[in-house]
């Protein structure tokens, strides 16, 4: 029998199987970036659990539609504009093209799609206007709102009634509301401000807006999974299900609602408002490899806080040195067995995985070329191993302070000390181009070197 897929599914508050509603056409959505500033090391969590999730699905399923957004109308984006005194199309623009070296950097397959909020105005006003006309939303000042209490199974996701939900959360503060709760649908804009032509004036979508037209557009009315950070839940999520399930008159809007929980530093949730923001752009443009990032981000289960820190970071370093050891470029990938993959089917149990990959390359290290070749697809299922071993060793050389003529002096300094017996000033020697990142080896009667 072949092997389910079981998730953890928030709506539910339970680990289910995945069940999709057409194995033929297998539909997730994710949310994607608000591109007013690049990418940090947190917003690099849910790229690389959802594209684990996409290759898991696609392992499984004929065919997975993959979705994943990008928000490039927003107030944040107008604020930042403003403040950097650059046009908001620069501004977009420019965090676009580093989202998607992120991304390629982190070693993410593209989604079957990306579409941009700007593209898609029409669709949010149509449903909007479908939102009014059912009696769900209504004008004030230019504003639209969506009524909440008109939806009786708002908080449903978040597990939590109105009345918790509004207490434990900032509400927008306006006197156009009807109630505190509602949230908008559409809000004017200035002249300084991007805008389009609607009903209600010229004006622009509300954030939660977005990817309810999108979703709608690309995978139809209802579909499988919904993913994000767990940050969604509330009130982007919820407001997606309440406005979805109201303007297409069904009964669920995704299926399966699958969160990442947050990266930490030190045990605090890495956030701007904490200043401990790390952009994997200072990664992408530094001496290391997108799969050390990739490796460590897989480290911990989904479900659980990730704690930031350079030990791990190091760790996966000396890992990935270890496999690219046995790593061999001109073998074929091989198809790997439901036994190795099956943490993965398993609530996407990344730890398990990679200690199955630790026991394939026990097996590997000193066995046959198939055991190499099983052990290699099964790095590179999971986006390792996907970089020449001329590219890994590249990014030690980048680390080192020295140049190989100083490393030879060096050794020919440690060579000399050794003859004279003053042993202390060789290993001195020895640490010293350790911490430069060369390691060194004594091997019959001579010493040779390479990065550590």
């Amino acid at each position: 029998m072949a092997k389910e897929i079981y998730l953890t599914n928030n709506l539910s508050n339970k680990r289910e199987q995945f069940v999709p509603m057409d194995e033929n056409n297998v539909r997730m959505y994710v949310c994607g970036p608000t591109v007013y500033n690049d990418p940090h090391i947190g917003n690099a969590r849910p790229l690389v659990i959802f594209d684990i999730l996409y290759k898991v699905l696609k392992n499984k399923f004929k065919s997975v539609n993959y979705v994943r957004n990008i928000t490039d109308v927003d107030d944040k984006i107008i604020n930042f504009a403003k403040e950097n005194n650059v046009s908001i199309k620069e501004l977009t623009d420019k965090i676009i093209k580093s989202f998607a070296e992120d991304c390629k950097f982190l070693k993410c397959e593209e989604p079957n799609y990306q579409p941009k909020a700007t593209q898609h105005i029409d669709l949010m006003i149509e449903m909007t206007k479908t939102l009014i006309s059912k009696g769900f939303a209504y004008e004030n000042e230019k504003h639209v709102y969506f009524e909440v209490k008109k939806f009786e199974d708002y908080g449903k996701l978040s597990n939590k009634k109105l009345d918790e939900l509004i207490a434990g959360s900032r509400i927008e503060v306006s006197n156009n509301k009807k109630n505190s709760e509602d949230f908008v649908l559409w809000k004017p804009s200035n002249e300084e401000e991007p805008g389009w032509d609607s009903p209600w004036g010229r004006g622009r979508p509300g954030w939660h807006l977005e990817c309810s037209a999108m979703s709608k557009k690309f995978l139809g009315d209802e579909f499988d999974i919904h993913g994000g950070g767990i940050d969604l839940i509330f009130p982007h999520h919820e407001n997606e299900i309440a406005q979805s399930r109201c303007a297409n008159s069904t009964k669920t809007f995704a299926n399966y609602w699958v969160h990442n929980a947050f990266l930490t530093m030190s045990n605090e949730k890495m956030a701007k408002s904490q200043g401990n923001i790390i952009k994997i752009k200072d990664f992408r443009e530094g001496n290391i490899s997108g799969q050390v990032i990739r490796f460590a981000l897989m480290s911990a289960h989904y479900k659980q806080p990730l704690d930031w820190n350079d030990k791990l970071l190091k760790d996966c370093q000396n890992t990935l040195d270890k496999w690219y050891k046995v790593y061999d470029q001109n073998f074929e990938t091989v198809n790997i067995t439901a036994e190795i993959i099956s943490p993965l089917y398993e609530d996407l149990n990344t730890p398990g995985y990679i200690a199955n990959l630790h026991k394939l390359y026990d097996k590997a290290v000193n066995g046959s070329d198939d055991n190499k070749k099983i052990f290699i697809s099964a790095c590179k299922f999971v986006g390792f191993l996907t970089e020449a071993k001329e590219e890994w060793v590249s990014y030690k050389k980048k680390n080192v302070s020295l140049s190989e003529k100083e490393i030879e002096e060096k050794i020919d300094e440690r060579n000399k000390a050794r003859a004279e017996k003053n042993y202390q000033k060789a290993d001195e020697i020895r640490n010293e181009l350790l911490d430069k990142g060369v390691l060194i080896e004594d091997k019959d009667g001579k010493t040779v070197w390479k990065f550590k």
